[in-house]
Parts: structure tokens; sequence; C-alpha cells
């Protein structure tokens, strides 16, 4: 089976930089110790591999390397060392307004970011219309994406990325930002993305949708993979966990949102 998306042994330093006081250097210092949100190692040990035509999720708490992991899949940081794979054309929607310009209209953003995955301007005229009413913004689509709200960008970039000819989707957690109807309506183009051959990494806090788009997934903690395997398991155990850690926290709902 061909695989689109393939890592193996990576591994991915932080660069920490700790000053010392006087008395650290007279004394020395302890070496520090690694922390969530504070360690050596961003990700350590890290492989999987995605088929081509599957989705796959990537789930954990904060700071346990998932959008480092897929910074790295889209060539926007380096690793320190293993190998990384991707086959086909990639498009990705890991920050909120990114590749977007606040001064631009949404029309004219639509060609930029368009341009910036690698379409071509005849190819962005041509699916603009569709562009525009997937994303239900044809009223503000000639409006400065500065007055649009951050579910507005939301949309405008989930619309754009879903209609490029990409043949791999990175997202991290974007479509948290919009509407329960909206949300709604990017899963079903994420489930025909893929039914047409499309591979998908989706980062996500939330297990309900995470284990509904995706096939195979991984649990990172600390930078290192704890559990693997079909999503819908990896997300229970995931859960459990959780809410052996922190019952109040599981019990009032927070689990699934950022």
């Amino acid at each position: 089976m061909t695989h689109a998306v393939m890592c193996e042994d990576l591994w991915k330093t932080y660069q920490r930089h700790r000053p010392l006081g006087v008395k650290s250097l007279l004394l020395g210092a302890d070496p520090p110790r690694d922390t969530r949100f504070a360690r050596e190692w961003a990700l350590s040990e890290l492989g999987f591999q995605v088929p081509r035509g599957r989705s796959f999720g990537v789930i954990g708490p904060n700071g346990s390397g998932k959008t480092t992991l897929l910074s790295i899949l889209l060539g926007t940081v380096k690793e320190d060392r293993g190998r990384v794979s991707l086959s086909g054309r990639v498009a990705s929607l890991l920050e909120l307004g990114a590749g977007f310009h606040g001064d631009l209209t949404g029309r004219e953003n639509v060609f930029l970011y368009g341009s910036i995955l690698g379409m071509r301007l005849a190819e962005i005229r041509r699916r603009f219309e569709n562009i525009a009413e997937f994303s239900e913004l044809e009223g503000a689509i000639e409006q400065p994406l500065r007055t649009y709200s951050a579910g507005m960008i939301a949309r405008l970039g989930f619309s754009i990325i879903i209609h490029s000819a990409a043949d791999i989707l990175l997202i991290d957690e974007v479509l948290a930002v919009g509407d329960a109807s909206f949300q709604a309506k990017c899963l079903r183009a994420l489930r025909e993305f893929r039914a047409r051959g499309g591979t998908l990494v989706i980062v996500s806090h939330n297990m309900k949708e995470v284990t509904e788009v995706c096939d195979e997934g991984i649990c990172l903690d600390l930078g290192r993979v704890v559990d693997a395997g079909p999503m819908a398991g990896v997300a229970a155990r995931y859960q459990e966990r959780m809410a052996a850690a922190d019952p109040g926290k599981v019990k009032g709902g927070a689990l699934g949102k950022r």
C-alpha cells in the first residue's frame, strides 16, 4: 500500500536557553527538569505512516508536540533527526489567518492564499464562486479581512484548502472556531475529500470530531507516542487517562475543547 505521509524516528529539540546567575555559575546549575512546556525534546522517537486515501488523527494534552509535528510535516520547521516523506500536493490550515493579509479583501485573500497553495490563477478563478459559496461569506467577500471575525476567517481558510488541488490536508484545530453548522459542513467536506483519495492529518482536542473523521491515530505526551491504533480506541483510552488525572475537568466537559 502506498503511503502518503511517513515519519521515521523523528526527533526535534527545543532551543532552550536558561540564563545562569552568579550563584549557579559558582555552585553549578542543576539540569533543567522536563515538563510539558519546558523540555529538551519537542518530539522524540516518533514514527507513523498514513496510507494514501486515509485519515490520521493526532491527539494529546497541550504542549505534547502536536503542532510541532504538523509544522515539520509542512516543512516550516526542520527536524533534527529522522526522516519525513510526503507524497503529493499539500495544503494546510495550521494557524488562524496564516497566509492571509488583513488589508486585502476576502476575494483578494482567496487569490493570495490559493497562490501560496500552488494553485494557478485560472484555477482560482474557476473555483472562486464555489469557495465563496461554501464559506457562506458572499456578502462580505469584498470587505477587508481585518473586518472579519475569527469565525469568518476560519470559514474562508477552510473553504480555500478544501477546494484546492491538494492530495494531503494538514489541519490543526481550526474547525473549533466555526459554529456548529459550519463544523458539520466541514466534516462532510473532509469525508468527501477522503472518498476522492485525499489524505488527512488532523490535530484536535475534540474527541467526537476526530473519531468521526479519522481511521487511525496516535496520542502524544511529552513529545513521544504513548498510544497508537484505530482512532476510536486511542481517543477512548486518552479520555480515560485524562479522567483519572483530573475527574472534575472531564466531568465538566472541558476535554473536548482546547
